[in-house]
């Protein structure tokens, strides 16, 4: 299990999931016409674009992006400015924009639930990890700037 334990592993899960329901198990439920489509477009879009920052602002420090494992530093430029979890934002994104894209309104509830899997088990640990490693300036950053928006 530690092998295949990484965010992007779980967000394909849930896509996966949200599909199967959108397309097997619609029950008669729809998000309405080409609004969800737009908005789905718009949040997917939206959520690459904020992991590809983030990505952007790791290879600028080389530092690991990889969860688990030691920062050899810590950001706080670029968009860890806004927020402190931009990937994991982006991966919400892309699952939400999916579920509205693929009209799989029986699925919503997997956005809470993936929000839940990637707190307790990646965000918690990871901000253990920097607080323990950075105390006083990471205890800064967490005041400053939010976990989400």
């Amino acid at each position: 299990m530690k092998h295949i334990d990484y965010p992007p592993v779980w967000l394909v899960a849930f896509l996966i999931i949200a599909w199967v329901q959108g397309t097997y198990y619609p029950m008669g439920m729809s998000f309405g016409p080409v609004w969800a489509a737009l908005l789905g477009g718009l949040l997917v879009g939206g959520g690459f674009l904020l992991m590809l920052l983030a990505v952007m602002e790791f290879y600028k420090y080389k530092t690991t992006l990889v969860p688990r494992r030691d920062s050899s530093a810590f950001l706080q430029t670029g968009i860890f400015k806004r927020t402190r979890n931009p990937i994991y934002l982006g991966d919400l994104m892309v699952l939400a924009g999916f579920i509205l894209y693929w009209d799989a309104p029986l699925s919503m509830p997997l956005i809470p639930i993936y929000l839940w899997v990637l707190e307790k088990r990646f965000i918690l640990g990871e901000e253990k990890h920097l607080r323990q490693t950075y105390r006083a300036q990471y205890a800064a950053y967490e005041n400053k700037v939010r976990r989400w928006l």
